[in-house]
């Protein structure tokens, strides 16, 4: 289960900070994050991360890309849980998420995680081997990220039959009415899957699970109420937003803005009524 570090010693735009393979993936508890782009993927058993208040089970070939400084821990659910993993540095590593997007984390189905894993398994033989030289190196880990973010723009694209039968009508449930939207096991009755499918569609999809996108999609509305209905109380916005309990909105609020409903308006230039 080899490891290694540092595999360029010259400042390029992108190269490897870390990189291994048949790792026997040990519990890992990271509070502040990350400080680069760090890429996780299952070789053999089953592990869980947590972040962005959810659990995401990796099983065999599936991986995630985890944005820099994003609270997150991983345990295995297995016995023996083996993974490959890929840290980016180079000059250019903060500006990863011109490439993959803002979010804070990038799921890979089994599929389209053969891509990745042959990509860390021939990357580092041809090191080994020393047959990697640093250019190469940092050219390859371009193209590593461009698949990843090819594999999402077209992921992304509504004209694809998964995401018309099942995430477009789920959709369109949460942006008509979000005070009405019921719990994901609701939802995914109501297109007929199972709630980890449905959860499984919206990440490959829009990035986010299913719960994650109500409530992006409820502090968006509350935004909108906050800063053009100025005579509304913030108790009025909770509820129209689909929080039923005042305290619970401003918590979530909060840790998805960094503000208070109140300072939110003030920020704008808006005078409660």
């Amino acid at each position: 289960m080899p490891i290694f570090f540092k595999l360029s010693i010259q400042e390029l735009p992108l190269t490897i900070d870390s990189i291994g393979n048949r790792w026997s993936q040990e519990s890992i508890s990271r509070p502040k994050g990350f400080p680069l782009y760090h890429w996780l993927q299952t070789e053999s058993g089953q592990g869980t991360v947590t972040l962005a208040g959810e659990d995401i089970v990796l099983n065999l070939g599936e991986g995630i890309l985890i944005a820099p400084h994003t609270p997150h821990r991983y345990r295995n659910n297995t016995k023996s849980w083996r993974t490959a993993f890929l840290t980016f540095g180079g000059t250019l590593a903060n500006d990863i998420r011109k490439i993959c997007g803002e979010a804070s984390y990038l799921f890979i189905g089994t599929e389209e995680g053969q891509y990745f894993q042959e990509w860390i398994d021939r990357t580092l033989l041809s090191y080994q081997e020393n047959r990697l030289d640093d250019l190469t190196l940092s050219v390859q880990c371009y193209e590593f990220l461009m698949h990843f973010s090819g594999i999402y723009r077209k992921h992304s694209q509504t004209e694809h039959p998964l995401y018309r039968q099942y995430v477009a009508p789920i959709i369109e449930r949460i942006e008509t009415d979000p005070a009405a939207v019921p719990d994901v096991d609701s939802l995914a009755r109501e297109v007929h899957v199972s709630p980890q499918y449905l959860t499984r569609l919206f990440r490959r999809f829009t990035g986010y699970s299913v719960q994650n996108y109500i409530t992006r999609f409820r502090i968006n509305r509350a935004k909108e109420l906050l800063v053009g209905k100025p005579y509304l109380q913030v108790q009025s916005i909770s509820h129209m937003s689909g929080f039923h309990d005042v305290s619970h909105f401003i918590s979530v609020f909060r840790r998805q803005t960094g503000t208070t409903p109140k300072q939110f308006r003030k920020n704008y230039g808006v005078n409660e009524s």
